[in-house]
């Protein structure tokens, strides 16, 4: 089975933990020890987001003034190979040596007539309170939104169009090693008049950018690898419904939270139209994702549209 798995950012830094190597390291190790039986049986691609590394490393180039600090693009770079070191390094000591893993700087294809450069939304970096998000709005001209309770910057995250290395990691995955690329989206580009790649100020989502990548390689699945059960109907409210399953077209017809779920579900829509199926659950329970036990499969077609969670009796766990 050839399958995609994005890792989010629980995967590489906890909600409140220091933004440190220690804490990177150890987050990344247990990650690649639950991916450990998965990648020593199929052609497995690992991919990752970089939202709060890309902003930390931003932060510190404003620090040290005696040069100009260096834009989003090779910011973005940087973090595919301060990640994707780690995670090569730890997913190889998990696997024992067994397989080869190729680390790949990745750069991702986008439009830059695309709207989002107008309508900046991705969030990167620390979070802030008010008062700090507002102080460092108005000295580095940032454009700064909520989240959940606090604030971060924001910043263009136009839609990928296709992963320049796609070929590359096809003859990889065919010569049976393992690749880590498209890390946080890989580094946006344009194509000039001539057909040159030209670096763009942006972060690509990283599972858009995943599921663009499942499709240029035909890949059978896409894993999107979070920190809740299922997707949800009416998430946080007594009328939630979880989906077990459903079709391109069925959640294609739903709405999202625009900031966490709803490019997952763009990406499923993507990874579908292609004829692949992605799967959406915890990282922790990898392999009961895997069985069905739990989260939500997206597939190019069923009958019945969504198949619902079956709610256990009162008293009974699910």
């Amino acid at each position: 089975m050839r399958v995609v798995v994005a890792l989010g950012g629980n995967a590489l830094a906890r909600r409140g933990e220091p933004m440190t190597a220690e804490f990177l390291r150890s987050n990344v190790k247990s990650t690649c020890e639950s991916l450990a039986n998965l990648a020593r049986d199929n052609e497995v691609v690992i991919t990752h987001g970089n939202g709060p590394q890309v902003g930390l490393l931003a932060l510190q180039n404003l620090a040290y003034q005696d040069v100009a600090a260096y834009p989003l693009d090779i910011l973005g770079a940087e973090t595919q190979g301060m990640i994707g070191y780690v995670v090569q390094q730890e997913l190889s000591n998990a696997l024992n040596g067994e397989r080869e893993v190729a680390g790949i700087i990745t750069t991702t294809v986008v439009d830059e007539n695309d709207p989002a450069f107008s309508r900046p939304t991705k969030l990167i970096g620390p979070t802030y309170s008010a008062h700090d998000a507002a102080e460092a709005a108005a000295e580095y001209r940032w454009t700064i939104a909520k989240d959940g309770s606090a604030f971060r910057r924001v910043v263009p995250s136009p839609n990928p169009i296709s992963i320049v290395q796609a070929p590359l990691i096809r003859r990889l995955l065919e010569a049976g090693s393992l690749a880590v690329c498209v890390g946080g989206g890989g580094v946006p580009v344009r194509e000039d008049s001539k057909g040159r790649h030209i670096g763009v100020q942006a972060v690509v989502d990283k599972d858009l950018a995943s599921a663009a990548l499942a499709a240029d390689i035909g890949a059978d699945t896409l894993i999107l690898l979070t920190d809740g059960d299922y997707v949800s109907e009416n998430w946080g409210t007594p009328e939630q419904r979880d989906i077990h399953t459903a079709s391109v077209d069925a959640v294609a017809a739903m709405k999202f939270a625009e900031g966490s779920m709803q490019p997952k579900i763009d990406a499923a829509i993507r990874v579908g139209r292609a004829g692949g199926r992605t799967l959406i659950g915890p990282l922790d329970r990898l392999d009961d994702l895997l069985a069905r036990r739990i989260g939500t499969e997206i597939v190019p077609a069923l009958d019945e549209g969504i198949r619902w969670v079956e709610k256990a009796p009162a008293g009974k766990k699910a």
